[in-house]
Parts: structure tokens; sequence; C-alpha cells
């Protein structure tokens, strides 16, 4: 899945309306342009695919101080809503996920309940199991990885990879079944964005005044 359409789905809804300047300025405070494919390019190309599919609603508002184009505000509608939610479950419960897919689930996580959030990241743990006993069919770790050749350190890695990421999972759903954090319906959620006059410390540098 494509972590940077849920990164973006989730900070456009996140503001309500929001512009190309905004959701850039949220990712990067979030530092995911340090670990994912939201550099600014992509980001703003993203915003206008996206209202294209129908998953955003184009707004433009005044021109820009520059004199150039209206700028353009962008606000989810229902289809990108259910999109946002689709991509958000698939990344905390699928095993297969990269770094960066999952790393954007478990940043939105909270808007769904709690025992929703669990139940996923528990289809997570098993998935790597099965994935896990898939490498040990052929691959006993017990007897090192000497046994298959220095090939032997690739099923290591697979394995000891496995270990950790559900031993992380299992973690992360102790913390949320003893009561961490603030889910859907529990009350006011962590407010994750900036506001318009906060600078962003992670900043990568000047933005455009106006976004087309």
């Amino acid at each position: 899945m494509s972590a940077i359409r849920l990164l973006i789905l989730g900070a456009v809804r996140q503001h309500g309306r929001a512009h190309g300047y905004q959701v850039r300025n949220d990712l990067e405070f979030w530092g995911a342009h340090e670990w994912s494919n939201s550099k600014p390019g992509s980001v703003y190309h993203a915003l206008k695919q996206m209202a294209k599919q129908g998953l955003l609603v184009a707004h433009e508002v005044a021109p820009s101080t520059a004199g150039g184009p209206p700028r353009v505000e962008y606000e989810i509608n229902d289809r990108g809503t259910e999109e946002y939610f689709a991509l958000l479950r698939e990344a905390l419960s699928s095993h297969e996920q990269k770094s960066d897919a999952l790393s954007a689930g478990i940043g939105f996580m909270v808007d769904l309940p709690r025992a929703e959030a669990v139940a996923l990241l528990r289809r997570r743990i098993d998935g790597l199991a099965r994935w896990r006993s898939s490498v040990t069919d052929y691959y006993v770790p017990e007897g090192g990885p000497e046994q298959l050749g220095h090939i032997g350190e690739i099923m290591n890695m697979w394995v000891h990879s496995a270990d950790s990421a559900a031993e992380w999972t299992r973690g992360l759903v102790e913390r949320i079944e003893g009561g961490a954090y603030s889910f859907a319906g529990e009350g006011e959620p962590f407010v994750g964005v900036l506001g318009d006059d906060e600078p962003n410390p992670y900043a990568t540098g000047p933005h455009p005044e106006d976004d087309r």
C-alpha cells in the first residue's frame, strides 16, 4: 500500500480543509520526510491526483500574495474517508507492510476505536507468527545460521526481524489495553498538527507562498 496516500488523507482529515503547504508542513513536523517518500513534490502531486480520483474536493480560494493563481484547499469527502480507513486498517493489520506504511498507521491509529485497533494489531501478530513458521519449515534457528552456509544469515535475519516485530507489537497492544492514548469516542484526541502561526522546527526549507 502507499504510505503517502494514508499520510495525506489523514493530514487533510485532521484539518478539515488544508492547502498543500499545511499538509507538507504536517508531514515534516511528523518527520515523515525522513521515513517515507513524502517529499515536497510528491505531496503536491498526490493531492492533485487524489482530487482527480474523487477522494478529495479541491476548493480555489483567495489568490496568492505573489499574484499567482488562486490557492487550492483540499477537503476529504465520503469516498476519501472510506479510503482513509481502509488504508489505516490495512497498515495496522498486515505483517507485510513496509515500515513507512506501518509508521503512518501508528500515527493515525487513535482515529479507530480502541478495541478495533487492538484487534488489528493482534492480526498483525498472527501474521508474523505464520510467516516465521514458513521460514522455520526449512531453517531451524536453534541450529544457527552456519547450517546453511553464509546464506543462513539471511534466514537468521528474517527470523529475528519477525521476532522483534512481534515483540514490539505485543508491547504496543499491552500499552493500549492498559489505557494508553485517547482513541475514537473517548474524548479529546491528541492534537498532532501545527497551527497556521506555529513555526515548524523540522521544516526542510522555505515553502512557496501559494499552492497550485
